[in-house]
């Protein structure tokens, strides 16, 4: 099955054309510059590297968040016209999954990608890999950076903290662990759509590819502060996609 990937959750951009777990081409940037812009450009310019053409992609995969609003938007819209347009199926994934299987395998240890949150939050989970499957130990979440590292230490198990954001909170993570006999190392790591397109082969299609939103884990800061003057009296302050 050749799958097209796109994740463009944040900062980093990547697309990757997969046939079953082969990776045919990718294509990665950190370069701050609209994901707009460079998205179907990115796309094109991959299958006519690779001599594809649109109607043979049978599969979109796509990181639903968290992350960017913006970033998740523009990827799950054009995700989700693809999907219907070539008529394929639609699988997302965690971006913080994805981030996830970006590790090899190793041991027991507990993989923590983070994304930041900004004001010392962070977006994470936890997963771990069980015969040769990346699975979810802790649920993603929207958390304090502090209260997340007590959790995990009370884990006592060896931690794998990654993602490209890591180096944010290489102190607060150094200085939380500095009592403690629990192990932990760094991985700054930038998402691959093509380790994304793997995980997604675990995963379930979407079934309502029009009603299908990212997953931001909170509110949005517009909706936090229109909130402070007014009651909550409706169900989703970020119009669906």
């Amino acid at each position: 099955m050749k799958t097209l990937a796109i994740d463009t959750a944040n900062q980093s951009f990547s697309v990757a054309i997969l046939e079953g777990a082969k990776l045919l081409a990718e294509y990665r940037s950190t370069i701050k510059k609209t994901h707009s812009a460079r998205l179907m450009p990115a796309v094109e310019w991959l299958m006519k590297e690779i001599g594809m053409k649109p109607h043979e992609i049978e599969r979109i995969v796509v990181s639903k968040g968290p992350g960017s609003y913006t970033g998740l938007r523009i990827g799950v819209t054009t995700a989700k016209t693809l999907a219907w347009t070539l008529n394929c199926e639609l699988i997302a994934v965690s971006s913080l999954k994805a981030i996830a299987a970006n590790t090899m395998p190793k041991s027991d240890s507990l993989i923590v990608p983070l994304i930041n949150a900004r004001r010392e939050n962070v977006y994470s989970g936890a997963y771990r890999w069980v015969d040769g499957e990346l699975t979810t130990v802790l649920e993603d979440r929207h958390v304090g950076l502090s209260s997340w590292l007590e959790e995990l230490i009370a884990c006592e198990t060896p931690i794998i903290f990654i993602g490209e954001d890591v180096s944010l909170f290489a102190d607060t993570i150094r200085n939380a662990y500095q009592n403690d006999d629990v192990t932990y190392e760094f991985s700054d790591n930038v998402l691959s759509a093509a380790s994304m397109a793997r995980v997604a082969i675990n995963e379930s299609k979407v079934e309502d590819v029009h009603q299908f939103v990212p997953t931001y884990l909170k509110r949005v800061e517009a909706e936090e502060k229109w909130l402070e003057t007014h009651e909550e009296q409706i169900d989703n302050y970020v119009k669906k996609i």
